[in-house]
């Protein structure tokens, strides 16, 4: 086997992204030749438009879909083989990954409901972990995003998350609400 083949086949197996240092390691090539391997392997997948492509995230080097096989992966999504995560997780997920470190009770009184179970499974999944503890009566732990999770939104680091501001409505928008949940004069 060629030693394009050889890159190709350790992207694959990975699971996750991989340092140039280690492919050069593990492929016995000096880190310039690998750089240009990565360059042809990225050019060819494009060329023979393939279904993946080559991206460099979390400091390292990982094998993704293709853009383009989104009508397909979200047909296969829907599958049975396939999962999902609850809406509960997510939202969770993103106030974890905004507000980093964040406690549990943070969580819960951002997201205006209990955040338990949602924080246990996303700490199972690997996408959040413990980051260290408050100094506040009972310790709580307080937590933040994974490498897992860079990986899967690939980034290459949390200042790539798009801001937030541009998710948020105009405070003109956000008074007017709130102006008609109040309770009007009885």
């Amino acid at each position: 086997m060629n030693r394009l083949g050889g890159l190709e086949a350790v992207l694959f197996v990975s699971e996750g992204p991989v340092p140039t240092g280690e492919l050069a390691e593990v492929l016995e090539l000096s880190t310039e030749t690998v750089e240009e391997l990565l360059t042809e392997l990225g050019a060819q997948l494009v060329e023979r438009e393939a279904g993946v492509v080559l991206r460099q995230v979390a400091g390292g080097w990982r094998l993704f879909s293709h853009p383009d096989a989104y009508a397909y992966l979200e047909r296969f999504s829907s599958s049975a083989t396939s999962r999902r995560m609850s809406s509960a997780a997510l939202e969770t997920l993103a106030v974890v990954a905004y507000r980093q470190p964040v406690s549990r009770t943070q969580i819960s009184e951002i997201r205006g409901v209990d955040s338990d179970s949602a924080v246990r499974t996303l700490e199972r999944l690997g996408l959040i972990e413990e980051r260290g503890r408050l100094g506040l009566p009972g310790n709580p732990a307080v937590y933040g995003t994974t490498g897992l999770f860079l990986e899967r939104l690939g980034l290459n680091g949390l200042d790539e998350l798009p801001p937030l501001a541009d998710h948020v409505p105009p405070a003109a928008f956000v008074a007017s609400l709130e102006e008609s949940l109040r309770p009007g004069p009885e």
